[in-house]
């Protein structure tokens, strides 16, 4: 075959490659905030939709063999309008919008036609500029590894608010959280009486002691007395003796009565120190029952995510509180619910469902389904869980549109965090733009400090608990170097 043939074959694939790259696309309506993206790896297509549907189309190039884009389910955490790589010699990455702490993001780049980023999202370059401004910390985007689009969805499982209970929020975040300051200002005040009452008794077992040995020498001079007295000769030895003794006797007296005295006096700055001490315990118990509460009413300000997983058999709960993480970039979400769900034939896939609270509608809120990976089928896989009451008693009655649940079969990646929504990946699709990522790394436990009702520090102390460096995996399919979320425990609350 000639050069010319060859030449003419390969601009004849590259052609087909560009011909099959879809076009940019606008929806012919007024467009409301993005709900979620969509990411066909398939079609190296990314879709935008809104409460109503789709928004904005445009072509994208996602990660190439051996750096293939991971399929799963994500949220923006960061966004960066002139962001440049620290992994690839500073490239740019105009109108980045991470995904990961890891580094997997939509940015502007160049599109060949075909997959060939590092493992991110690559976008027109006006497409993601003029996108940047419309989106929002914590916005669902889902990469699927075939074509996938949201349809409308009804299920009883699925929240129902009451309108009554998302109207009481604002007033009941108010009345708690002012209830949240005076129980911390009430324990700040017992905490610092404990201490007072400490410091004062401090001194109190070297006085003692003091005068303890005072008596002692005293008692000890008293003996001596009495065995001179003894042992006198003479009408003058005993008179000397008997002298000695009146004024060591006079000291022992003296002695003792101060001891006694002290000792009287320190019962009470005991006494003190234990129900200063109980107090503040108290006090502080007091104090973070009306911190949790006040936080689940400020919470319920906000869209509720929930995740499912069969392969950990738990429920985990996540709402971003909007508050700059303290170690920089991106956003703290509260991670305070986590709890064991009952899923029946737990042996059988459910697939990978995302269900969206799209807007509201006369009956609560009108919901949609993604399905990207299949299983059972939606309704069945949500059939076949037992949510437990006082959960959903707790999330449901206040969710708002752009609440989701999210049912899966695996489990939540590790790049899953206080910084994160969920970070949840396809463990049967190629991950090569994933695994080949140095894991983002847990905080320093230094960081871990306040509970943001004054106490000092950064306000976020329940977020900041050490992860085992060499998590476990739990799910009989992944592939690769796949390392999985292991959540800290105890888990703590703190107030934002």
């Amino acid at each position: 075959m000639t050069v010319a043939a060859l030449t003419a074959l390969t601009g004849s694939a590259e052609a087909a490659k560009q011909a099959r790259q879809p076009a940019e696309a606008v929806a012919p309506r007024e467009a409301g905030e993005p709900i979620m993206a969509i990411v066909s790896i398939k079609s190296q297509q990314v879709t935008f939709y809104d409460a109503d549907g789709w928004i904005l189309r445009a072509p994208v190039s996602t990660g190439t063999t051996g750096r293939e884009t991971p399929a799963g389910v994500f949220a923006i955490v960061e966004k960066d309008k002139d962001h440049r790589s620290t992994m690839y010699d500073d490239a740019w990455m105009p109108n980045m919008q991470r995904i990961t702490w890891n580094g997997i993001a939509l940015h502007g780049g160049p599109l060949p036609g075909y997959a060939a980023s590092h493992g991110c999202v690559r976008m027109p370059f006006n497409f993601a500029e003029g996108l940047f401004d419309k989106t929002n910390i914590g916005m669902r985007v889902i990469i699927s590894p075939n074509d996938a689009a949201p349809i409308d969805f009804t299920h009883p499982s699925l929240f129902v608010p009451k309108r009554e209970a998302i109207a009481a929020v604002p007033g009941r975040a108010d009345k708690l959280s002012a209830e949240a300051e005076e129980a911390t200002q009430v324990a700040a005040e017992a905490k610092k009486a404990a201490a007072a009452a400490v410091k004062e008794a401090a001194s109190l077992p070297a006085s003692l002691r003091k005068l303890e040995q005072q008596k002692a020498k005293a008692d000890s001079e008293l003996a001596f007395a009495d065995k001179k007295i003894a042992a006198a000769k003479t009408d003058q030895a005993r008179a000397q003796a008997e002298e000695l003794k009146q004024k060591v006797a006079t000291k022992a007296a003296d002695a003792a009565s101060a001891l006694d005295a002290a000792k009287a006096a320190a019962q009470p700055k005991r006494d003190a120190v234990a129900a200063t001490k109980e107090a503040a315990k108290v006090a502080a118990t007091r104090k973070a029952e009306a911190v949790t509460a006040a936080t689940d009413a400020k919470l319920a300000l906000e869209p509720v995510s929930v995740y499912i997983s069969r392969a950990t058999q738990k429920l985990y709960v996540r709402r971003n509180t909007h508050k700059p993480a303290p170690d920089g970039g991106g956003e703290v979400f509260d991670t305070s619910i986590e709890v064991p769900v009952t899923i029946r034939n737990p042996d059988q896939p459910l697939g990978t469902h995302i269900f969206t609270a799209m807007a509201k509608n006369d009956t609560g809120l009108r919901w949609s389904v993604v399905t990207i990976e299949s299983g059972d089928d939606a309704k069945d896989a949500l059939d076949r869980i037992t949510i437990p009451q006082d959960v959903w008693d707790r999330i449901g009655p206040t969710a708002l549109p752009r609440s989701s649940i999210v049912i899966s079969d695996e489990p939540l990646s590790a790049e899953t965090n206080y910084r994160t929504e969920f970070v949840a990946v396809l463990s049967n699709q190629p991950q090569g733009g994933f695994i080949t990522r140095k894991p983002t790394a847990p905080p320093p436990m230094e960081m871990a400090s306040d509970d943001g009702w004054g106490n000092g520090g950064n306000g976020f102390g329940f977020f900041f608990q050490q992860r085992d460096p060499n998590p476990q995996p739990v799910n009989p399919r992944r592939r690769g170097q796949y390392q999985y979320y292991q959540p800290a425990q105890p888990m703590q609350r703190s107030f934002w």
